[in-house]
């Protein structure tokens, strides 16, 4: 797997709604429940307890998705014994509006910032390309789009559904349609972390196909904890929604400098 550290394809406006969403996802995840203990690694059954009823009031299950019915008994956040405590309900939940909320919400740090940061790296160009509002609606729109076909899959998992991740690869999927042959700073870990420079075709390219691959339980131990199906789905509206704005997105610079690795020849015009 390879990690991008910076695209060069320069915006024209300063993308406000990428650096909103991103400092709202790091808020929200400040404020949750069990922090303290997911980032030092020794949460208690007390933490436990109060995350597993935030995440069944917050996050999105794909059961609630599709046969729009809260479950009888959930996590109450108090602890009896060794276990969680079991009740009623104690709210009222909207499982459509728990997609929206979903999305601001992420289990751990490693999970948040490699999130963000693909956020960022793509995210500008894309608020540059369709404007602050339209952007934010697509990003809204990606989410829900991955949020629904992950519970059209799975329509009986009870199993919260949480992070940016199947908005964020809509993000990837239009930067794939407007700017293929952008190039992008990576990192590839091959004994030690090599810089590439490399176009962006073949960066997301092989990240869709990796989703895909792990999304059909190949590769992959199990079902895993992440929703790889997600990601697929929420790419794949991200270059559908992207798809009438490429004729007029202007090209990416001409890369200079270093290629591959190596310094890239100058062209010469006759």
């Amino acid at each position: 797997m390879v990690i991008p550290v910076h695209d060069v394809n320069p915006v024209r406006r300063t993308p406000v709604v990428t650096y909103a969403l991103i400092a709202a996802n790091v808020f929200v995840f400040l404020f949750m429940p069990g922090l303290s203990g997911s980032t030092a690694g020794d949460s208690s059954l007390a933490q436990t307890c109060h995350l597993h009823a935030f995440l069944e009031h917050y996050a999105a299950v794909p059961r609630e998705l599709i046969h729009h019915q809260l479950p009888q008994l959930v996590p109450t956040g108090e602890v009896r014994g060794a276990g969680c405590v079991l009740g009623p309900p104690g709210y009222e939940k909207s499982p459509a509006l728990s997609v929206f909320s979903a999305m601001f919400l992420h289990g751990g740090w490693l999970h948040l910032l490699g999130n963000m940061l693909f956020l960022l790296i793509f995210g500008n160009n894309i608020e540059d390309r369709m404007g602050h509002v339209r952007f934010a609606l697509f990003y809204v729109a990606c989410g829900y789009a991955a949020s629904y076909g992950f519970a059209l899959v799975n329509p009986d998992s009870t199993d919260p559904l949480i992070g940016a991740s199947g908005a964020i690869a809509g993000v990837l999927g239009a930067y794939l349609v407007l700017y293929p042959k952008a190039r992008v700073w990576v990192l590839v870990p091959f004994l030690v972390f090599l810089p590439l420079r490399l176009p962006a075709w073949m960066v997301l390219g092989f990240w869709f196909v990796l989703q895909a691959v792990y999304s059909s339980g190949e590769g992959v131990s199990g079902a895993g904890t992440v929703a790889y199906a997600a990601h697929v789905v929420g790419f794949l509206a991200g270059m559908l929604l992207a798809w009438p704005l490429k004729p007029g997105t202007p090209p990416p610079p001409e890369p200079r400098g270093l290629l591959f690795g190596r310094r890239a020849r100058p062209r010469h015009t006759w």
